[in-house]
């Protein structure tokens, strides 16, 4: 009889990815106390809310080298302690330079949630539930923003920015202890059955060996390969487009209904906690229904782009965002776009496991998509700043983003038609274009 334990690890990447924007996103929760206190400006809060992408950026293809090489249980345990500790220290920073160093220290740790993510996926997910696998461990990145609003606007009512801090990085660092504890590969796990066991190495990927071994194995010259590979070019395009509107929200959208809106922190929290509800919901909805839908051979294929190419389209409903007034419309704009780009981000994920050929290289692949969104998300936080101080509002923000998500599309839709790394003894995986 077979069993379902792997949804176990399936929540634990869900668990590990909240924390991981709850952690993003405190900052921008508490951004009006932060900057009262160190007397910011909205274009110096702009640097502030990107500044800890800086070394994630600069991580993130080292820390899909490090999982692949090391192995997930070692290194997620480390990297939540770390980006933990960087929290704590914002809560306990004295002066703007020490605030900045604190979130540099916080992106070194966050680099490899991704990469590891994947090779999760890879590791315990059969491939007809990689699209689930996916949407769970992004949907972490709408309900970390949607539990934070609510908890970390409480907190700070309650305790003040700093403690709101100390609060959420001791949770981090309580998180990694246990995932250093608990988390084992299939190959390890006591606790699934034989069964399952073989439904997971059957199914998700034939041959490919369970622990970081398997990274001895792996051909040499991965990432030079993917580089060169227009497929995933073609897939760090439609994420960055993507997660511009992501970030764009993560660190603007509180201040935007305080000053916009014209609402106290509480109530700024409860409305933005409600669109990341929803799309942590319905993201996971529709990437389980991308697997129900998709058989093997269109999974091989890379179909999951047509649904990466719709999501993005939808999700250009923002231009609307600065011409409506009533608060449900916002929210339900909001919502709808947020729904959109979780769906993009983690079908991406999906997408891109199905298309390579060789999985031992998942966790770089992967870090080179979260790199091409991150650009992206880099860039959001400081051109809304500049965007709100020369023209005294939101809406160029919103049309910049929307405009984004159009361009995503297309690169979806033709850039990413052929497997990557291709084996071309592999009469179904070679280097021809694959149909939709």
């Amino acid at each position: 009889m077979r069993t379902n334990r792997r949804y176990l690890v399936y929540f634990a990447m869900f668990l590990m990815s909240a924390v991981n924007y709850v952690d993003r996103t405190n900052l921008s929760i508490a951004a009006s106390a932060i900057a009262s206190t160190f007397q910011l400006s909205p274009i110096q809060l702009g640097y502030m809310f990107s500044s800890f992408l800086w070394t994630y950026l600069f991580c993130l293809i080292p820390a899909g080298l490090v999982v692949d090489r090391f192995g997930v249980r070692k290194v997620t345990a480390l990297a939540l302690i770390i980006w933990s500790a960087g929290g704590i220290l914002t809560g306990l920073a004295s002066s703007f330079l020490l605030l900045l160093g604190s979130r540099l220290i916080l992106g070194i740790g966050e680099a490899s949630s991704y990469p590891a993510g994947s090779r999760i996926i890879r590791e315990w997910a059969p491939k007809t539930e990689r699209g689930l696998a996916a949407a769970t461990l992004n949907a972490g990145a709408y309900a970390g923003p949607a539990l934070g609003a609510i908890v970390v606007g409480w907190l700070v009512a309650q305790v003040g920015w700093r403690g709101s801090f100390l609060v959420t990085g001791a949770v981090g660092v309580c998180l990694g202890l246990l995932w250093w504890i608990l988390y084992r590969t299939p190959a390890q796990a006591k606790w699934i059955s034989a069964e399952e066991r073989v439904l997971i190495n059957d199914s998700a990927t034939p041959g490919v060996a369970i622990d970081s071994a398997a990274a001895k194995k792996r051909t040499p010259g991965g990432l030079k390969k993917l580089l060169a590979e227009k497929t995933m070019w073609g897939l760090a395009l439609s994420q960055g487009c993507a997660g511009y509107t992501l970030y764009l929200f993560l660190t603007w959208l509180p201040t935007y209904f305080e000053r916009a809106r014209n609402m106290d922190v509480v109530k700024s929290s409860l409305y933005t906690a409600a669109p990341y509800a929803s799309a942590c919901v319905l993201g996971i909805m529709l990437g389980y229904l991308s697997d129900r839908l998709l058989t093997r051979e269109a999974l091989a294929r890379g179909a999951r782009r047509n649904m990466i190419f719709v999501m993005l389209l939808i999700g250009s409903i923002i231009f609307a965002l600065p011409f409506v007034d009533s608060m449900w419309a916002i929210v339900l704009i909001i919502s709808v776009a947020l729904t959109c780009v979780s769906t993009v981000m983690s079908m991406n994920i999906a997408l891109t496991n199905d298309l390579l050929d060789d999985p031992a290289h998942s966790g770089v692949a992967v870090g080179l998509l979260i790199l091409g969104g991150n650009v992206f998300g880099l860039a959001a936080p400081i051109v809304t700043g500049y965007a709100v101080t020369y023209s005294g509002g939101f809406t160029a923000a919103f049309l910049i983003a929307g405009g984004l998500l159009i361009l995503g599309s297309v690169a979806s839709l033709t850039l990413t038609r052929r497997p990557i790394l291709a084996d071309r003894t592999n009469p179904i995986r070679d280097t021809q274009p694959v149909a939709s």
